[in-house]
């Protein structure tokens, strides 16, 4: 019997030995992808897996006001851009606000929908909404994370829990740093995020610049936001996406 080729060795592939070659591929392939079908500018939709349509504890139906955005900005990117110069919509695949925006941006056209799923124990499962040649599946969050932000010319953040809080503080950081092009970032909620996070207590101890605090925008209705989106998104330049 000769030899098993090593990229054909899934017990060598698998190994710990390969985990290298297993975080590349989660690059090579969603890159290649991307480029086949043009997904070139994205949306990026952020929030709670676990927040379901027509439940809010605050009153707020956030998985609605999550789809409404999203078809807003799917009807317009569809109707205003050739297919390279599209916003996507793109979230992390799963349920809650990523399944709300995909629903809303469904509406218009499904295809505008990029879905990056990950393997999770529980929550996670790819929502309805996106079609096979949009839906990636990932086993590194932060293989996952770097495509998220990659692709984005826009980022909208609803409430949700510790994922969605190391998303927004990952980009923040990002842009912050100058790892990536600033790009609108809106948190969704102001009561919410306001709530949660005391940004201006960060500036005035000296622990962030004064200037950070205008690295996002708060929003609190689905007419503002889309505003805001239309008026500063701009499409990636030829040759230069995202992540420097």
């Amino acid at each position: 019997m000769s030899p098993v080729k090593a990229y054909k060795n899934n017990e060598f592939l698998m190994s710990d030995a390969a985990r290298g070659v297993r975080i590349l591929c989660e690059y090579v392939e969603p890159e290649r992808r991307f480029r086949q079908t043009d997904v070139r500018n994205t949306v990026a939709f952020f929030g709670s897996a676990r927040v379901r349509a027509g439940q809010g504890s605050d009153g707020r139906d956030w998985y609605a006001e999550a789809a409404n955005l999203a078809e807003k900005l799917a009807a317009w990117t569809h109707d205003a851009h050739e297919l390279r110069e599209r916003f996507f919509v793109c979230t992390g695949g799963g349920p809650g606000i990523m399944e709300a925006a995909h629903a809303g941006g469904a509406r218009v056209d499904s295809q505008l929908n990029v879905g990056l799923n990950i393997s999770l124990p529980f929550e996670q499962h790819l929502n309805p909404y996106v079609d096979d040649a949009h839906a990636y599946q990932f086993h590194y969050f932060f293989m996952r994370k770097f495509w998220l932000v990659k692709l984005a010319r826009g980022a909208v953040f609803f409430p949700g829990g510790f994922g969605t809080l190391d998303e927004l503080f990952e980009l923040l950081t990002l842009m912050q740093t100058g790892k990536v092009v600033n790009i609108p970032i809106l948190l969704y909620g102001r009561e919410f995020w306001e709530g949660l996070v005391d940004f201006p207590r960060l500036a005035e101890r000296g622990l962030i610049s004064p200037e950070d605090v205008s690295l996002f925008r708060y929003c609190d209705d689905v007419d503002a936001a889309f505003e805001i989106l239309r008026a500063e998104l701009r499409p990636h330049p030829p040759e230069s996406e995202g992540l420097r």
